[in-house]
C-alpha cells in the first residue's frame, strides 16, 4: 500500500498508546507526510515528541469547539502543503463522571458537549478539508468509532449514543462528499488500553471478556489498526465509503460469550 506523498493530518493523539499515533506510524511507514494536532500546552508536551519521532511536518494547536483554531489549522495546512489527502479523526470527549454510573441520569449540557465533539467535529473537519482535498483530486477521512453504538455496553452510556450519530455521519458524509472522490469511513476497534478507554467504568473487565470470547482470543492492535487505516486511504480502499470497518477479533459476530465462559 504506497501512500508516497500523501498529506495526512492525523488528529487526536494524546501519547504512545493513542490509536491515532498507531494510525500516524502506519501512515508514515507508508510514504505519507503527516501533520498532527494537539489541544493546549500540556497534551503538546505529550505530542510533541511523537510528531518529531514520525517525522511530521507541522504541529499545531487546535481545538474542535474553537472556530479560530480550526481558522488556523486549515490555513497553515493551506499554506504549507496547498491540499490534503487524508485526514484522521480520533476526537472524542465525554465527563468521565457520566461512564461510570447509568445512562438514565445522563446531563443535558454533557450530552451536548459530547454530540458536539465526538460527532459534529467530523461534519466541521470534513467541510473544512473538503476544498484541499478536491484540489488534491479526492481524499480519504477516518473516524473511529465502537461497538457501543450499537449494542449496550456497561458504562459507555452518552458515548454511544455520540458514537451511534458519529457512524450516522459518516454514512451521510459519504453520500455528499463521493462524487468529489472524498471517502469516508470508519474503523471500530474492540476495547483499547488507551488513556480514552480508560476513563469508561469497568475497561479492564470489558478488555479482558473481549480477549476471552473474541474467535481470535485476542483484542485489537495498534497496528492491526493502523494497517486497516492504511488500506482505507490507498488503492486498496479506492472503492470503499460509507463503512463501518470491524477490528475487534471479531468480537461483534458472537451473540453470547464462548461456551467455555458462560
Amino acid at each position: 500500500m504506497d501512500l508516497t506523498g500523501k498529506r495526512a493530518l492525523v488528529m487526536g493523539v494524546a501519547n504512545d498508546h493513542s490509536i491515532a499515533w498507531g494510525i500516524a506510524r502506519a501512515l508514515r511507514d507508508g510514504g505519507c507526510r503527516l501533520a498532527f494536532t494537539h489541544q493546549g500546552e500540556a497534551f503538546g508536551k505529550r505530542v510533541r515528541p511523537l510528531a518529531e519521532q514520525a517525522g511530521a511536518e507541522l504541529l499545531l494547536d487546535a481545538d474542535v469547539m474553537d472556530d479560530a483554531s480550526l481558522d488556523r489549522l486549515f490555513a497553515a495546512l493551506d499554506d504549507r502543503w496547498g491540499g490534503l489527502d487524508i485526514l484522521v479523526h480520533a476526537v472524542a470527549y465525554a465527563d468521565k463522571s457520566e461512564l461510570t454510573g447509568r445512562f438514565v441520569d445522563t446531563g443535558r449540557d454533557n450530552f451536548r458537549t459530547s454530540l458536539i465533539i465526538s460527532c459534529h467535529s467530523l461534519i466541521d473537519l470534513a467541510r473544512r478539508a473538503r476544498p484541499l482535498m478536491m484540489r488534491a483530486g479526492g481524499g480519504s477521512i477516518v473516524t473511529l468509532t465502537y461497538q457501543g453504538s450499537q449494542r449496550v455496553t456497561p458504562h459507555y452510556n452518552v458515548m454511544g449514543v455520540a458514537k451511534a450519530a458519529l457512524e450516522a455521519a459518516v454514512r451521510y458524509l459519504a453520500a455528499d462528499l463521493g462524487p468529489e472522490g472524498i471517502r469516508v469511513n470508519a474503523i471500530s476497534p474492540g476495547p483499547m488500553k488507551t488513556l480514552a478507554g480508560a476513563a469508561i467504568g469497568g475497561a479492564r473487565a470489558t478488555y479482558r471478556h473481549t480477549q476471552e470470547n473474541a474467535p481470535l482470543l485476542a483484542n485489537a492492535t495498534l497496528e492491526a489498526i493502523g494497517g486497516t487505516a492504511v488500506w482505507l486511504c490507498g488503492p486498496g480502499g479506492a472503492c470503499t465509503t460509507g463503512e463501518i470497518v470491524r477490528v475487534d477479533g471479531g468480537f461483534h459476530v458472537m451473540g453470547m460469550p464462548r461456551a467455555e465462559n458462560l
